[in-house]
């Protein structure tokens, strides 16, 4: 072959290897860019949590105190849930057990204030290692260690809930969203309404109109106190309008899931730190625009626990082996009616008060509680004010009008001394104020319950009255 004959050969060899390498290279972008396109797609989230939000004051849920229009809008264009609980009534457990899946014997924040377990994963690593960004503003309060707690903290939202002000802004909020390099996940956490009720304008109220929740002490202290709480509702509502008008701005309305959540009852007697479902039972909306019927109710029965692996489904991720909470996407997409046929609930009193443990098991209709310490008083310090009626606080005015009339009395009582056993038909009896714990006609029903409470505290390593003691990660 001569000279010049191979010098075209291998010049034609180079050239194929050239353009089959270009062809390479374009297929590998292409492939990068399709791929990149399929994540595109995918929904972004927005979690707004509220604070101590005693869930019966949204209009949408039968509250007649005040129009929640924004929160209402969110239930108007989405999912209402009827049925939602916090396994333990108090910000931390229910935050942790919100982000890590689990309940709070196992993610180690069973009491207020107690850290988790510093082993843990949490929703943080779960989205980002299926593509999302995970961020955070607002209350911070289960955000550390940062190795559990991976978020993004965003600038905005106040992230004390104690804070005398709640002043905040959006841009910092908006740079996160506008970022296109992943779909993402921000959790918003007002820190509304929690005490100490000095944010939002009190005017809009007049005391002496307010309907009282059936299981108060209708007392002129507890009228002025709740036109503060309900000042916060207000302001809580008017963030939640902030945020979807955010939206709109940007254009992300379309593709974004937004997801309304109440935490669990407010700092009054018989709500927070209470496994009575003033306490126990919260709020749920979720918008999704072209997935899910505007307007729709589901009585199907969730907890905080099953959140984080709703999300993971969501974002197309598989299960996370170990986890106590489990998906409800069936139930979001009206594939299903049902998700879990029995909620749980623990509490332990300590820091806020003397050890007064207490476990609880529902189902769709039927409640039991254990009150594990009921040899003794219930005390809870950030509520009560002991035998001390010269103290003005809501407590003080309970004790000085259950001195004079019968049914105050029987209210503080029902407060402060408690049976051993309580069950509750919560369907006739939603204020549960009829104890039918004795009643023949309801044996085989409170064993049932008690065999399925006693069994998941085993599974939980939950040593019931044990496990309300003092810890060195209390403050």
């Amino acid at each position: 072959m001569k000279k010049n004959e191979k010098s075209v050969i291998l010049t034609l060899r180079y050239r194929t290897l050239f353009y089959l390498m270009i062809a390479l290279i374009v297929l590998g972008q292409n492939k990068i860019i399709a791929q990149k396109a399929i994540k595109d797609v995918r929904p972004n989230i927005i979690i707004i949590m509220a604070d101590d939000l005693d869930s019966r004051q949204i209009s949408c849920y039968g509250g007649q105190n005040l129009k929640t229009t924004n929160i209402d809008a969110l239930a108007k264009e989405g999912l209402r849930f009827t049925n939602i609980y916090t396994s333990e009534a108090m910000c931390v457990p229910t935050r942790a057990s919100l982000f890590t899946g689990l309940y709070p014997a196992r993610h180690g924040a069973f009491q207020n204030h107690k850290s988790v377990n510093d082993t843990l994963k949490s929703v943080g690593h779960y989205l980002t290692d299926v593509g999302y960004r995970v961020g955070l503003t607002g209350k911070d309060h289960v955000t550390k260690p940062k190795s559990v707690f991976p978020f993004d903290i965003i600038n905005g939202f106040e992230p004390e809930c104690v804070s005398p002000t709640d002043d905040y802004q959006l841009e910092d909020v908006k740079k996160y969203i506008k970022l296109d390099t992943k779909p993402y996940c921000l959790f918003v956490m007002s820190i509304n309404p929690h005490a100490p009720w000095t944010i939002g304008d009190t005017t809009e109220f007049n005391p002496a109109k307010l309907q009282l929740p059936k299981e108060w002490v209708d007392t002129p202290m507890t009228r002025r106190q709740y036109v503060k709480y309900l000042a916060e509702v207000r302001r809580l509502d008017n963030q939640v309008g902030d945020i979807t008008k955010l939206l709109k701005e940007t254009g992300q309305d379309k593709n974004t899931i937004v997801i309304f959540m109440g935490e669990q009852g407010a700092q009054f007697p018989g709500g927070k730190w209470n496994l009575w479902d003033a306490g126990q039972k919260s709020s749920m909306l979720i918008k999704w625009p072209g997935r899910v019927k505007s307007s729709s109710v589901t009585d199907a029965i969730v907890q905080y626990e099953d959140i984080s692996p709703t999300l993971i489904d969501i974002a197309g991720g598989t299960p996370i082996p170990g986890l106590d909470g489990k998906s409800f996407l069936p139930v979001v997409l009206a594939k299903s009616k049902t998700a879990r046929q029995y909620a749980y609930g623990i509490h332990n009193n300590i820091p806020a008060g003397d050890a007064y443990p207490i476990r609880s098991i529902r189902d769709d209709r039927y409640k039991l509680i254990l009150n594990l310490s009921s040899e003794k008083p219930y005390f809870n310090k950030a509520l009560m004010n002991g035998e001390d009626k010269n103290k003005k606080t809501v407590w003080s005015s309970w004790l000085i009008k259950a001195d004079k009339n019968q049914e105050a009395k029987r209210l503080t009582e029902r407060f402060v001394n408690r049976p051993p056993v309580e069950f509750y038909d919560t369907l006739n009896d939603p204020s549960e104020f009829s104890n039918l714990a004795a009643d023949p006609a309801h044996q085989d029903k409170i064993k049932e319950l008690k065999k399925e409470l006693l069994e998941w505290m085993q599974q939980q390593k939950d040593k019931g009255a044990e496990m309300d003691i003092g810890y060195s990660k209390n403050p």
